[in-house]
């Protein structure tokens, strides 16, 4: 599980045995940090045009690998960190350009500025 990574995350709570709902989620974490089984991760949802005016939603187009069927924002005011095992089945992966747009929404949101 790598930084820039999209995989379906089980939304039931871990150690749980029953499926559930799955959501679409990326990964922030760094590669370095890997003491613990937790990733920083961000929901994805589906993109609705309304979503443009808010500084917080990145929209991501399906690129090439990236396991995105259509076009979808990442919302950055739903950062959190999950259990690894709630990562159930790896999508594809982002292109780095999109992750810092990630980033930069996330830095928006706690800062409250644009880097």
């Amino acid at each position: 599980m790598f930084r820039g990574e999209v995989w379906q995350m089980s939304m039931a709570k871990p150690l749980v045995s029953s499926e559930g709902d799955t959501r679409m989620v990326v990964i922030l974490s760094s590669d370095a940090m890997g003491a613990l089984p937790l990733k920083v991760v961000v929901p994805l949802t589906p993109w609705k045009e309304g979503y443009a005016s808010a500084p917080w939603m990145v929209r991501l187009p399906p690129v090439l690998h990236s396991g995105l069927e259509s076009s979808m924002a990442a919302d950055a005011l739903q950062v959190r960190s999950v259990s690894t095992v709630r990562l159930i089945k790896r999508m594809g992966e982002l292109p780095d350009g999109f992750i810092t747009q990630i980033t930069g929404a996330i830095s928006l949101v706690l800062e409250g500025k644009n880097q």
